[in-house]
């Protein structure tokens, strides 16, 4: 996640080869291109800290 950063909610997830943005409501891809495997991974660990997620995209995002 980066502060300042355009809504909706999302976090970024890079790879050597890929780079997408992942929107924390449903983990859908908003933007970019990720392998299936890597997606899969992050969005295992992202439903296990959906609530840690939130709480920094707000603590990143206030305005």
């Amino acid at each position: 996640m980066f502060a300042d950063d355009h809504n909706p909610p999302h976090f970024h997830l890079l790879t050597p080869d890929y780079e997408a943005l992942i929107k924390l409501a449903d983990f859908s891809v908003i933007a970019g291109r990720i392998d299936g495997r890597s997606y899969e991974i992050a969005t295992r660990w992202a439903a296990n800290n959906r609530e840690l997620l939130a709480h920094e995209w707000e603590r990143l995002n206030q305005r």
